[in-house]
């Protein structure tokens, strides 16, 4: 059974920086990415990264985000630097596996301005 755990989550000022891990359990995912929902908005992909440790971010967040791996411990992490308000969100680990899509619980990013 596969199990996506997130941690890292917290309170930070703007302009801060956070480091979000997520645990992968029950099998190893080559499709794994971060997602993110703000109070009132939609569920949006902020990060994506292959098994080969290709990755893709979102415009809004280029140059401050960095998504990355460790396929021997099975985690992925998701560096983020230069916080701002809007970046409050609830933070998904999310997998891709023979189009089984897999969420963690999330877990809460709250910038103050």
């Amino acid at each position: 059974q596969v199990q996506l755990v997130e941690s890292g989550g917290g309170l930070v000022q703007a302009g801060g920086s956070l480091r979000l891990p997520c645990a992968v359990s029950g099998r190893h995912i080559d499709a794994m990415g971060w997602y993110r929902q703000a109070p009132g908005k939609q569920r949006e992909l902020v990060a994506a990264i292959s098994g080969g440790g290709l990755t893709n971010v979102a415009d809004s967040v280029k140059g401050r985000f960095i998504i990355s791996r460790d396929n021997a411990k099975n985690m992925v992490y998701l560096e983020m630097k230069s916080l701002k308000f809007e970046d409050t969100a609830v933070y998904y680990c999310a997998g891709e596996d023979y189009g089984i899509q897999y969420w963690g619980n999330g877990t809460l990013v709250t910038v103050s301005s």
